[in-house]
């Protein structure tokens, strides 16, 4: 199966609430053209936490700080930890032309994004599941979900690292090992001290000549905003969801 295409929709929809970005990154799984993927980039206000699907709100957020200091919280469709995103730049590829393998799917999905890193003078490499790392340090963690012959992948690439706020409002085992978690997680990850346009053009870029594809930079239709809308509201603020077992 050949994985060109002729154009990538590329959507850059700017910086939106928790549950408006998983609402809409759902709904464009709906209004993806089959031989024309999906392209997405946007940020997040305010900083939100999102959990994987299959992760319990109460026992990895502090759900009462985030309310505190004004983070949303939310469940994402798709496996993974939970994540603080505050600054970093999110994208999401949405495509109905993928390899079965999940492990391959990763691989092709997760180059163009090793190759927008490397463009910035960095040297990336993928790390299977689903990590991109520059000298052993975390860079860039993604996940997907796939649903009706149509797959999802978001992932994030970290500008800055904040790792004393992760650790205020995400959940650990206890105090006594707070801060060994902070140290390990400082000496484990990074942010590329880029700004978000910078990483945006490469990542445009870099998509299109993965994929041999032209970019067709697009607004969302009144439907799709109008839908994304819809599904936050009674689906992603939704405590039936967030909360789920």
């Amino acid at each position: 199966m050949s994985f060109n295409f002729n154009k990538i929709r590329i959507l850059e929809t700017g910086y939106n609430s928790g549950p408006w970005n998983m609402a809409l990154d759902e709904v464009l799984m709906n209004y993806v053209n089959h031989d024309t993927p999906i392209l997405r980039l946007y940020g997040w206000q305010p900083a939100a936490v999102s959990i994987g699907y299959f992760q319990s709100m109460d026992e990895e957020v502090d759900v009462k700080k985030c309310k505190q200091i004004g983070i949303d919280v939310v469940r994402r469709i798709t496996g993974g930890g939970a994540v603080l995103h505050q600054s970093e730049l999110t994208y999401s590829f949405i495509t109905k032309i993928y390899p079965k393998s999940i492990m391959e799917s990763y691989n092709l999905i997760c180059d163009p994004v090793v190759m927008c890193i490397n463009k910035l003078g960095f040297n990336a490499k993928f790390v299977p599941l689903n990590d991109i790392v520059i000298n052993n340090k975390k860079v860039s963690g993604n996940a997907q979900t796939r649903k009706k012959n149509t797959l999802l992948q978001h992932g994030t690439i970290l500008l800055d690292v904040n790792v004393e706020k992760m650790f205020s409002v995400l959940k650990v085992p206890s105090e006594k090992i707070k801060d060994k978690m902070i140290n390990d997680v400082k000496a484990r990850v990074m942010g590329l001290n880029k700004t978000f346009e910078q990483v945006a053009h490469n990542l445009k870029e870099s998509f299109c000549e993965k994929f041999y594809a032209e970019s067709f930079v697009d607004n969302l239709t009144i439907e799709e905003k109008e839908n994304a809308k819809k599904l936050a509201s009674e689906k992603y603020i939704s405590n039936q969801w967030n909360w789920k077992k």
